[in-house]
């Protein structure tokens, strides 16, 4: 991934917090000299070595391991209005962009094809994703025997990390007037994905 200095991000515990907001990505392989992706929730543990998921067994990428693989995992991202910027007024050397933060994982892709493996991680998926929630659901909620009949048409898959890698391209290039000015101004927009990079953007200065 291109990372100027100025929006690089390589603090693990950074980079572990942003995934989980996210908690989903796009894991991409190499089958044939052709890249195959496939986009999928996950479960990645708190030092960033290991990211579990599982994927439906008629998806033709868990064949592909043991390799190599990446998992893309977008966090956040919104348009930049020019117009947002205070230094607008002041010369006018202004254009659009694109803030956003991204984190890439990189590592090897093996397989977990046991029950006990699986269970354990649609269980962490499911209370990582319900935590919060006033009447959160619990994988032992169904009739006995109903996840374990679906459980048989997934297969357990993790990305033993070995390296992780972040951008947060959030306005740093630019005075803090202008970054703020665009926070501001993307905060009172209604474009998609506008909030969540706001924030990001407010919190640089924090």
């Amino acid at each position: 991934m291109y990372r100027p200095a100025a929006f690089a991000e390589d603090d693990t515990a950074t980079l572990v917090a942003l995934a989980r907001r996210a908690g989903f990505g796009h894991l991409v392989v190499v089958v044939d000299g052709a890249p195959l992706s496939t986009p999928v929730p996950f479960v990645i543990d708190g030092d960033g070595t290991s990211v579990r998921m599982h994927l439906a067994r008629p998806n033709p990428l868990w064949r592909a391991a043991p390799c190599g693989a990446l998992l893309v995992v977008p966090v956040s991202d919104a348009y930049v209005s020019p117009s947002w910027y205070p230094s607008k007024a002041e010369h006018g050397k202004v254009v659009p962009t694109w803030n956003y933060e991204v984190v890439h994982a990189h590592g090897r892709f093996v397989v977990h094809d046991d029950a006990s493996w699986v269970r354990r991680q649609i269980a962490d998926l499911t209370d990582t994703n319900e935590a919060g929630l006033a009447d959160p659901w619990s994988v032992d909620d169904p009739p006995d025997g109903y996840v374990d009949q679906l459980q048989r048409g997934i297969v357990g898959v993790e990305l033993v990390v070995d390296r992780l890698e972040g951008k947060r391209k959030l306005g740093q290039n630019r005075s803090d007037t202008d970054r703020l000015g665009a926070a501001e101004g993307m905060g009172a927009a209604s474009l998609r994905g506008a909030d969540d990079v706001s924030i990001a953007m407010r919190d640089l200065g924090a």
